[in-house]
């Protein structure tokens, strides 16, 4: 069994010692071994990146991006592969990987605008003889941790746009499915990065708390659970740490009367079902304004859901793989065994799914309950796996309360015709990213992704504009060359015009 290394410095490092196993969920048998970091490991980082930054960070902006030009190019002629890494660890289908790892290029197309997006502002004659202008300085070391669901693209959410802020960056990923995120770090450091800029390095709890408490990491980015999300942002900032932790969801589509109902299930069935729901935002709510609209939906879907083509990741043409572990699927099963007990109707069962040739694989078949009620565990937490379901409304209104009412508030949709709801919703839902009959309103590269509530601690979003704020300080320089004939009093009142 292959032993997965840490990247620091531009070299691969192994370790003896703690070491967990990496499993491919379409088989459920481990297929390597992962070292777990110690804190002399994640010290061996931070001390790469922090020798390293003084260069990095006056390397002219135009450089910086030239190398994630080249990044670019390397990732798109290895999608491949990059894609067979995430399937075999994962367990998403190729085809999703593919799509995961496309959109992460397009954070890596929008830090290829470095020039562009680190210019600051300018102000001549503010004051008699004074200019004025800001910009925008890179932070030092600084670091991401990153979830299972997404190998590829939450780690493109982070570095690339950290990097050429001119920062160095140490990546903790998952230890779930640490393959394809190695294999793309390091397509960066052929494209040229300098050595020491980024570094990965594979652990558990004692590597998230060594980067915490580092005095040297000045910024942590987090996507995951919602517990570890808000003790992250806790013991960051107790340390003065700048911090962005995205946290879970349980993301609402509302279906009104006069929704196109087979474009909605169409956008339903792969919003909740894609990936085996294992996105933080998956629809795993469908609210149905009247028992008319619910029962056409219900009608609708159900055949959709049993039509579901299901087997191992690496296969072509499956509309869902397995879970990621063994554990995801029970733990789900479990939701599904407590929403039965709580009274909601389970009207597609997907539970007890054998895969021929693929038995011990982590498989469970889409679910969907319907006449669900806000009180029920199944509303309320984030299961993160294939169960959809249905809470029947009487107006538009209500279902807004039901969203706004919830504690998170990661990403919302709407089905209409009408555009007076489609505003009304958008003005007034609490939440922070929202679709108007677009299922999986994740933001495009140039705009910021984040929820609201209890999906994000932390004042700015991943990515995007809002990313360049988190990973630079802004710097605000006031600058006078009085005249030499002149000589001024001193003034003792506070300056103005």
């Amino acid at each position: 069994m292959s032993v997965i290394p840490h990247l620091i410095n531009g070299e691969l490092v192994t370790e003896n010692g703690r070491a967990v196993d990496v499993f491919n969920p379409s088989t459920g048998q481990a297929i390597h071994k992962l070292p777990l970091a110690t804190r002399e490991t994640i010290q061996h980082a931070i001390d790469a990146a922090k020798a390293a930054f003084p260069a990095w960070r006056n390397t002219p902006p135009a450089k910086r991006a030239q190398v994630m030009f080249r990044f670019k190019q390397l990732l798109e002629q290895n999608e491949a592969r990059i894609s067979q890494l995430i399937s075999e660890e994962h367990g998403k289908t190729l085809e999703d990987a593919a799509g995961e790892l496309k959109r992460g290029i397009e954070n890596v197309e929008f830090a290829c605008a470095a020039p562009e997006i680190l210019k600051g502002e300018y102000s001549r004659n503010v004051g008699p003889n004074i200019d004025a202008w800001s910009d925008f300085q890179p932070l030092g070391v600084v670091a991401g941790i990153t979830p299972f669901n997404f190998p590829a693209m939450v780690p493109l959410w982070m570095y690339p746009l950290a990097i050429v802020c001119g920062n160095c960056f140490i990546l903790k990923p998952s230890e779930r499915d640490p393959s394809s995120t190695l294999l793309i770090a390091q397509l960066l450091i052929e494209a040229g990065l300098p050595k020491g800029v980024l570094s990965v390095v594979h652990g558990d709890k004692t590597a998230v708390d060594a980067l915490i408490e580092a005095p040297e990491v000045k910024a942590l980015s987090f996507v995951g659970s919602t517990p570890i999300a808000e003790y992250i942002y806790a013991e960051g900032t107790k340390r003065g740490k700048r911090v962005q932790a995205l946290g879970g969801a349980k993301n609402h589509a509302v279906l009104m009367p006069d929704a196109d109902l087979d474009n909605a299930v169409s956008a339903l069935m792969g919003a909740a079902y894609g990936s085996c729901g294992e996105r933080c935002m998956a629809i795993s709510v469908a609210v149905c304004v009247g028992d008319q609209v619910a029962d056409a939906l219900v009608a609708k879907l159900v055949p959709q859901i049993k039509a579901l083509k299901i087997g191992a990741g690496t296969s072509c043409g499956l509309d869902m793989g397995p879970l990621v572990t063994g554990q995801a699927r029970d733990k789900v099963s479990g939701y599904v065994d407590d929403g039965v007990a709580a009274g909601a109707t389970l009207v597609v069962d997907g539970r007890g799914l054998s895969i021929p040739g693929n038995e011990e694989g982590f498989f469970l078949g889409g679910c969907l309950f319907d006449n669900v009620t806000p009180e029920m565990r199944i509303y309320k937490e984030e299961i993160f796996g294939p169960v959809l379901c249905v809470v029947r409304v009487n107006s538009l209104e209500e279902a807004m309360k039901l969203i706004n009412d919830h504690e998170y508030g990661n990403g919302t949709c709407i089905f209409t015709r009408d555009g007076e709801a489609a505003r009304l919703f958008c003005d007034e839902i609490e939440v922070g990213m929202v679709g108007v009959n677009v299922p999986l309103p994740v933001p495009v590269a140039y705009h910021s992704f984040g929820g609201w509530k209890r999906s994000l601690f932390g004042d700015l979003h991943a990515y995007g504009p809002d990313g360049v704020r988190f990973y630079t300080r802004r710097k605000a320089i006031t600058q006078r060359w009085p005249q030499r004939a002149s000589h001024e009093a001193s003034q003792f009142a506070f300056p103005s015009l």
